[in-house]
Parts: C-alpha cells; sequence; structure tokens
C-alpha cells in the first residue's frame, strides 16, 4: 500500500465522516494498528510432496516466494496477510489438504513441483490462484493482488464528546440488500480504533450507542489501497434516573423505571434505583413505580449533554398502580350565574332562526290595485 489517502464516504442519516490523507508507505499505513502485527519476515515451511510424487531428496524441492498488493500500483504489503497453500487433490472428506499456512507479510516456501491453490486474505478480503511449481528453471517470484483497502470505524455523541470503547458497536454490511430486504452481514462486533481489511466497494454500517435507540446507519466507501477513517456522530446522551423525596436528593431504593418515548412506545426499562441509559434526542417521559405508587416527569435529551433526570415525589400526587386516571371534575356555579350564561351549544338570540315571512308580507306596497307578483 502506497499511503492513506481520503477516500469518499456515502452518508446516510446524521453521520459525518473524516478521512487521513498523507503519503506514507505502506508499512506506515498499517503500523499502528496493533492487530495487524507480525513477523515480517516468514520463516519456510517443511517441505511438501504433492500426492502421486516420489519420495525425492531435498535437491528436488523448489523454493516459491510469494508478495500480495492491495491494489496493483501499490507496494508490497508487509503485514495483516494470511497465506493458506492447498493441494489441488481432494481428500477422502472431499475436501483439499492444506499443504501450509503462514501470517505477517510476504511468504516463502518450499514445495515439490506439482500444482497447488495458493489462497491470500487480508481481513476479509482474499484472493486465490492457481500455482504451478515446474520441476527446473527460474521461478519468478508470485505477486497476487487483492483489490481491497482498509476501514477504521469511531464515533462521537453530539459535536464532539468521545464515546467510551465499551459502550460503541459497530456492525458492517454489504450495500446491496437481498430478495427479502436484508443485508449480508460482513462483520458484527467491531470496536472503535480497529483496522477492518476489506474488499473495495460499498458497505452499510450500523453503529450503536449504549442498549437503548441511539443507532445510526452509514454507507461508507473503501477504495483499493486506501484507508478510510470514518467518524459517526451519534445525536444521543447518557441519562441517569432517580426518583428522590427532595431536589438533590437520594435515589430511592426498590424502584422499577420505564422510559416512554412521545408517542407513548416503551424504549427502555430498568429496577436499578438510578439507572443509566443512552437515549436518542427527542421528548421523553420517566415513569417511576415505587410501593405501588406511581410518579413520572417529561424531559428532554439533547444531543451530547449527559445528565440526570430527577422525578420528585412531592411534586405530584401519586397514582395507584392498578387505578385508572380520575375523571375531570366539571365546576357547579351558582344559580344567579346559570341563568345570565349562555350555553356554548346555542347562538345568542339575535343569531336563532326566524319563521319564514308570508305571502302577504312579500307583497309590494299600495292599493287593492296593486301589481300582482305572478
Amino acid at each position: 500500500m502506497s499511503g492513506i489517502s481520503s477516500a469518499r464516504l456515502l452518508v446516510t442519516g446524521f453521520a459525518i465522516f473524516a478521512s487521513l490523507s498523507t503519503v506514507a508507505s505502506a508499512e506506515d499505513a498499517f503500523k499502528e494498528f496493533k492487530q495487524l502485527d507480525g513477523s515480517v519476515k516468514m520463516p519456510k515451511l517443511n517441505a511438501f510432496i504433492a500426492p502421486g510424487s516420489e519420495n525425492s531428496s531435498a535437491r528436488t524441492l523448489r523454493d516459491v516466494s510469494l508478495e500480495a498488493k492491495l491494489a496493483p500500483d501499490t507496494g508490497p504489503q508487509l503485514q495483516g496477510l494470511s497465506w493458506y497453500v492447498f493441494s489441488p487433490f481432494a481428500g477422502a472428506d472431499g475436501k483439499l489438504p492444506l499443504v501450509a499456512s503462514s501470517k505477517g507479510g510476504s511468504a516463502s516456501f518450499h514445495l515439490m513441483p506439482g500444482d497447488y491453490f495458493v489462497n491470500v486474505s487480508f481481513g476479509r478480503a482474499g484472493v486465490t490462484k492457481k500455482l504451478t511449481v515446474p520441476e527446473s528453471g527460474v521461478l519468478q517470484k508470485q505477486t497476487m493482488v487483492l483489490d481491497a483497502g482498509g476501514m477504521v470505524l469511531n464515533a462521537v455523541s453530539g459535536s464532539d464528546v468521545r464515546i467510551p470503547s465499551d459502550e460503541l458497536s459497530f456492525s458492517i454490511y454489504s450495500s446491496d440488500a437481498k430478495e427479502d430486504g436484508e443485508r449480508g452481514l460482513v462483520m458484527s462486533d467491531v470496536k472503535p480504533n480497529t483496522l477492518v481489511g476489506l474488499s473495495a466497494g460499498t458497505y452499510h454500517v450500523v453503529s450503536e450507542y449504549g442498549a437503548v435507540n441511539a443507532v445510526i446507519r452509514a454507507d461508507i466507501q473503501v477504495e483499493a489501497g486506501k484507508v478510510t477513517e470514518a467518524t459517526i456522530q451519534h445525536r444521543a446522551a447518557k441519562i441517569t434516573f432517580k426518583l428522590v423525596s427532595d431536589k438533590g436528593g437520594e435515589a430511592i431504593a426498590d424502584t422499577a423505571w420505564s422510559i416512554l418515548t412521545s408517542a407513548g412506545d416503551i424504549v427502555g426499562e430498568s429496577l436499578s434505583a438510578f439507572p443509566t441509559m443512552v437515549l436518542a434526542e427527542g421528548q421523553y417521559t420517566a415513569v417511576a413505580r415505587n410501593k405501588d405508587k406511581i410518579y413520572q416527569r417529561d424531559f428532554t435529551v439533547a444531543a451530547g449533554t449527559n445528565t440526570d433526570v430527577e422525578v420528585l415525589m412531592k411534586e405530584q400526587q401519586p397514582q395507584d398502580a392498578n387505578d385508572q386516571r380520575p375523571a375531570q371534575q366539571i365546576p357547579v356555579l351558582p344559580p344567579e350565574v346559570q341563568r345570565n350564561q349562555v350555553p356554548q351549544t346555542q347562538q345568542p338570540a339575535s343569531s336563532q332562526q326566524r319563521p319564514l315571512p308570508t305571502y302577504e308580507q312579500l307583497a309590494p306596497a299600495g292599493g287593492e290595485d296593486g301589481d300582482s307578483m305572478d
């Protein structure tokens, strides 16, 4: 890999991405990620005699050198690779026997002349090639191109509040949906700041903050030979709930909690005295049940603003858990006020309907010889 450059990111929902661009070498690009650490100098493995060949002396073994590139125009990848050499002849179980394997960067094997299948993988990206080892002649170094890149994911709450890694996880899916509408899962439970090797293409990333409803989705493009570093912005915050008798008091034990959205849907429940939940920004209602009494309070979650929500027992009359809400009381007015008050369902007298006029009332004024209306 020749370096880290910025990659185009396709954003879905409230997601923002930051791409790192330098002209460092491929070795420097992946060196800082410890999960890819490995021996750059790979030891030569024991010789393998292809099935059907005679047990020849060591002088017939051939030295086979292999290297892999993330893209055709990049240098050899020096770490993070996994090599597997298979015999082309299936075993009794119908599978190809594994001849040798190696991890790290470039690899070197001692193999008898014959045909083999060589597979090299970088994370979830891989390629397989048929290898023929001749009995004589010059055997050039074999180069395989993975057409792969890397993805490093992270997330913040609000504009710049860093989310603890143990409260954040990512799932990577293919960008194309299947016939049933589902996407193929590529990798689950990806932790922040982890370099994931992927074939070049676009992926659908789901970022989960906490375990309630703070979920952001985004489409991210991976380019061959490049590392895409994406930071997703969650519109959520961490909220701690307490049922107290006085403001700022101690949380009352033996309290059951239900958190409802503005539409009345339950998004979280807990039996803790002061539970903490990560909620997406919006309007909610906290309902606390203690000793068969129910208390509640409406509150608002602002992105990136972690806070405590206290439900005071003295601010409201508790409602029995098994009772319905009391009916609204209608005030009774004194008789003299009732006589002077116009009912809301009637119109004023001036606007009440009058009887239709008679024919004589519509006749024009005049004597008996007046004109007729016919």
